[in-house]
């Protein structure tokens, strides 16, 4: 089956969608979390022949990481899938009601989205993040994973269709692309009168080539070059705890974080002791000059000076860049200049330099006296998440059942006309 007919197939099944009620989405939801527990031994075999094969091809340590399946992230996952159950259907909630002053009844009411092309890369837990959502939110999904994970969402994928079946739901409304063709991708992205809005997760690579190349909308994110800023009014005790969590607790995913700035005034007691402790974790470190001198002769192999295009680096890795400024603002300057808009943040014990930071950062998510690593569905309340946006539009930061809807307006008259 080509990717039009698939496409044309997920159109077809959005129509049947619009009438499965919240009840019989649930039940897919629940259906699905049992399956992929009982199936958890081939999944686990069919990962082990995707991370086999990106081992041969000389993959990253990073983008194995992303793919590797474990029980416990097999639980997760499923555990993920039941919290969805617990959330609301966001469709068909009415706001913005009013009557005009000619008697017309006018609201707005929440409505899927439509179609959704999902392509992805790494992470076969995409794939059930994205089905969820989309189905409990009224939506249908082409999905299109990476050629390193085919493996994995093949079996993935198996459990989907079962469960919608099993649920009264058409199976349709989850079509997969195997090919990894990248011919395929494109035609993919011509397909604007099947498809309402396309969601690349991957590296830059791939977003720019689907902003280039779609006739389709496309929300954009999910690359996050992560800063945290030390003012000089932190508890420096505490803000290393937040450090080092932000920086190791998975050091290969978007909301980790890639640089401290951190204030002149405490500088000297705060770098070396946080260096210290983040050495016995493994990491390495690229940091400006002033950073290297307050360092002494620490390991020379492990600290090395920041070269032009570190501050710029999502790293992926157990590597910080480490960065003293002058004051809040030159913080907040430099986190304009090379972040990418989606997760930095401020220690501090100081409220005004908290608030100042919030309205100045102008990021999908700030955060204040906290990790980076929260800025995820799952740790938010919202089940999921399908990606991170970085956009303005549409949806920003993660995006879960809400973002996955739009809204349509409903008037109601007493047979008006127009005068």
């Amino acid at each position: 089956m080509n990717v039009r007919e698939k496409t044309r197939l997920a159109r077809q099944a959005f129509r049947k969608m619009s009438l499965a009620d919240q009840d019989t989405k649930n039940n897919f939801l629940s259906n699905l979390a049992d399956a992929i527990m009982v199936s958890t031994d081939a999944i686990l075999e069919a990962n082990e022949i995707d991370i086999q094969l990106a081992e041969k091809s000389g993959y990253s340590k990073a983008l194995i990481d992303r793919l590797t399946l474990n029980p416990r992230r097999i639980a997760s996952i499923a555990g993920d899938v039941r919290t969805l159950i617990s959330l609301p259907d966001p469709n068909g909630e009415e706001f913005e009601r009013q009557v005009l002053p000619n008697g017309l009844s006018v609201r707005k009411i929440k409505v899927p989205v439509g179609v959704l092309a999902v392509i992805y890369e790494s992470r076969p837990n995409v794939t059930i993040d994205a089905v969820s959502l989309v189905i409990k939110s009224g939506n249908c999904a082409i999905l299109r994973g990476g050629s390193e994970t085919i493996e994995s969402n093949k079996v993935l994928v198996s459990l989907v269709h079962a469960a919608l079946s099993d649920s009264g739901l058409p199976p349709d409304a989850v079509q997969f692309i195997e090919d990894p063709d990248r011919a395929i991708l494109l035609d993919l992205l011509q397909l604007d009168e099947y498809i309402d809005l396309v969601i690349p997760r991957g590296g830059a690579g791939l977003h720019e080539f689907c902003r280039k190349n779609s006739r389709i909308p496309v929300i954009t994110g999910g690359i996050g070059i992560c800063h945290l800023f030390v003012d000089e009014s932190a508890d420096l005790e505490k803000a290393i705890d937040v450090v080092r969590n932000a920086k190791i607790q998975r050091p290969t995913v978007c909301n980790a974080l890639d640089t401290v700035l951190v204030h002149r005034a405490v500088a000297a007691r705060f770098i070396p002791e946080m260096v210290d402790k983040l050495l016995q974790d493994g990491v390495d470190f690229r940091v400006d000059k002033q950073a290297r001198e307050l360092l002494g002769e620490r390991d020379e192999e492990k600290i090395k000076l920041a070269g032009p295009s570190d501050f710029d680096t999502e790293w992926l890795s157990l590597m910080l860049g480490i960065k003293i400024v002058e004051n809040m603002e030159e913080a907040i300057s430099h986190i304009s200049e090379h972040s990418t808009g989606h997760s930095d943040g401020i220690l501090t014990q100081n409220d005004v330099n908290a608030t100042n930071f919030i309205r100045l950062v102008d990021s999908a998510v700030v955060y204040v006296n906290a990790s980076t690593r929260f800025t995820d569905g799952a740790q938010l309340g919202l089940g999921a998440e399908i990606a991170v946006s970085t956009q303005r539009i549409q949806a920003r930061g993660p995006m879960a059942l809400r973002e996955l809807t739009t809204y349509k307006w409903i008037i109601v008259g007493n047979y008006h006309v127009r005068l």
